[in-house]
């Protein structure tokens, strides 16, 4: 039995040795099937463009010889960008994205409600000081002394006394104990205080020194009560966000409840005439030399792959500067330096949207 274990193994081994071999030389002899199939052909046939591939002035150039460059779509007029005067809880917005509005349209207002009364209260005194300008003009009685007396006293008693709060807010304020706000809410009430005391004694001596007096003094008791309804009016409009152009809105950056102030990292509106669409195009410094105003320009964009927009150069830049839009190609060079030409188009180019990437042709000067 163990010699035929002995001679059995060699055996085995030269068998399987001898099939492995068999096989490679079989696999040798028939070649591998490398030739490409009919699908593969088609997939390497096609042509898609890569995303930086799609501004390649190789791939819509129009016919004839032109000037390229890189642009972006803009308003007719740049674009208003705009931040409230004062910072605020958003208490409206009146307009959507997209809406179109004419100049002086209220957009957004902040919580204003201690100004609406405030005005409210002056435009109260304006109709009270005009009333008393037509009593003084008809005459002055012996009560009306009497009430002026009184009148007199009690404003200059409302005056010491906000003049005292206005002491001690100040002297607060030095240890941080009062804001800067209520101290210059303060230091208004004084001020108005002050000058209705003024004009309390002013009509006092008015009335005992005779008609033309008292005329006198209720007249410009009257312009002092219009002065505090137009800084009344004055602070409630710095709340309000109003349209500076006709034209559309094009960005809502907030909503209501959140808080504005000036300066932010984003306007609360911004808005640009759409009537008509300029194209910002980056020209080369080559290329500087060969591109003149009222030259022709033709624009192309991605979304009408199959369509150029006409236009005429308005404006050429006065300063060299970077690129503002890149083609995202691995070859581009990024540090050339550029000119921008404004290319104002025709009424067909309604379709384009602010912002869109586009391909500026410009026909060169001889």
């Amino acid at each position: 039995m163990h010699v035929v274990r002995r001679y059995l193994r060699p055996v085995l081994l030269i068998a399987l040795v001898a099939l492995l071999t068999v096989v490679v030389v079989r696999t040798a002899l028939a070649g591998t099937d490398t030739a490409p199939r009919d699908v593969d052909r088609d997939i390497a046939a096609r042509t898609e463009p890569t995303p930086g591939q799609q501004h390649d002035l190789t791939l819509r150039t129009p016919d004839g010889e032109w000037v390229g460059g890189l642009g972006l779509i803009e308003p007719a007029r740049p674009e208003s960008r705009l931040a409230p005067a004062v910072a605020g809880r958003i208490a409206a917005v009146h307009v959507e994205e997209g809406q179109r509005v004419a100049a002086g349209t209220l957009l957004v207002e902040l919580e204003s409600g201690p100004e609406q009364a405030a005005l409210a209260a002056a435009e109260a005194e304006v109709a009270v000081a005009e009333a008393t300008l037509v009593r003084s003009r008809r005459g002055v009685r012996a009560e009306d002394l009497e009430a002026l007396t009184s009148d007199a006293q009690a404003a200059s008693a409302r005056a010491e006394l906000s003049a005292g709060v206005l002491a001690r807010l100040e002297a607060a304020s030095r240890g941080g104990g009062v804001t800067v706000d209520e101290l210059e809410r303060a230091r208004r009430q004084a001020d108005a205080d002050r000058l209705s005391a003024l004009t309390a004694s002013a009509r006092q001596r008015a009335g005992q020194s005779g008609r033309r007096e008292d005329v006198l003094v209720a007249h410009a008791q009257l312009q002092a009560a219009i002065a505090r309804r137009d800084q009344a009016r004055a602070a409630l409009d710095r709340l309000r966000i109003v349209a500076p152009v006709d034209g559309e809105v094009l960005e809502v950056h907030f909503r209501v409840g959140e808080y504005a102030q000036p300066g932010g990292a984003e306007p609360l509106i911004v808005m640009g005439d759409t009537s008509r669409l300029r194209a910002r195009i980056d020209v080369d410094e080559r290329d500087v030399a060969r591109v003149r105003e009222g030259a022709a320009a033709r624009i192309s964009v991605d979304a009408f792959p199959d369509r150029f927009f006409d236009g005429r150069v308005v404006a050429i830049g006065r300063r060299m500067g970077r690129k503002n839009v890149r083609s995202d190609e691995p070859t581009e060079r990024i540090d050339t330096k550029v000119l921008e030409v404004v290319v104002e188009l025709g009424e067909d180019a309604r379709e384009l949207i602010v912002g869109q990437r586009a391909m500026g042709y410009l026909a060169p000067c001889e």
